[in-house]
């Protein structure tokens, strides 16, 4: 994708996950904290993964002392660096291992988004893998007691993943790209 601002990226970030995540009830918990506005948007400029790590742990630091009801929940968004979905991955892994470090595992957990999102042993072209792509490398910075709370009170929550799986197939690659134009620019 082209350069975009840091305001761009946030626009076209709450319009992603407005149409997809909220709009296709891909992840029953988000139309809450969307709609509370508790969902923090930090998109960052820096392509230094070791500045990215720096500026991740100050991102945790600021979830983990705002009361939830300011701060719910974060998308860690970085435009630049992490084009390549497997130094994504290697980046996600360092952060993983940075909460661990910190004490912070049963506290916060990552979920993951890319443009060129991969299941393993799913084939490239399957549109199960746009459950996990987002217009930039994201990471959803979650608060472990928030999901464990939205977890109990939902039916069948193991059954998301297949839910949105067959949605997906069912829209296909131009119903999704109808419903959020960018998709066509990284899927």
């Amino acid at each position: 994708m082209q350069k975009y601002s840091v305001e761009q990226v946030e626009q076209i970030s709450r319009q992603w996950v407005e149409a997809m995540v909220v709009g296709l009830n891909l992840c029953p918990f988000a139309a809450p904290v969307v709609k509370d506005n508790s969902l923090r948007y930090s998109v960052i400029e820096e392509s230094d993964t070791e500045k990215q790590a720096a500026l991740f742990l100050a991102e945790v630091d600021r979830l983990l002392n705002a009361d939830e009801q300011d701060i719910a929940t974060t998308l860690f968004i970085v435009p630049r660096g992490l084009e390549d979905f497997y130094d994504y991955l290697d980046q996600l892994a360092y952060f993983e291992e940075l909460l661990e470090q910190a004490g912070l595992s049963g506290i916060l957990q990552l979920a993951s988004f890319h443009p060129q999102y991969l299941f393993g042993g799913v084939d490239e072209q399957d549109l199960s893998h746009w459950t996990n792509r987002s217009p930039w490398p994201t990471f959803h910075i979650i608060r472990e007691a928030q999901m464990s709370r939205a977890l109990a009170s939902y039916k069948d929550p193991e059954q998301i993943p297949e839910r949105n799986m067959a949605l997906l197939r069912k829209l296909g690659r131009e119903g999704l790209i109808k419903r959020f134009p960018p998709l066509a620019d990284y899927c």
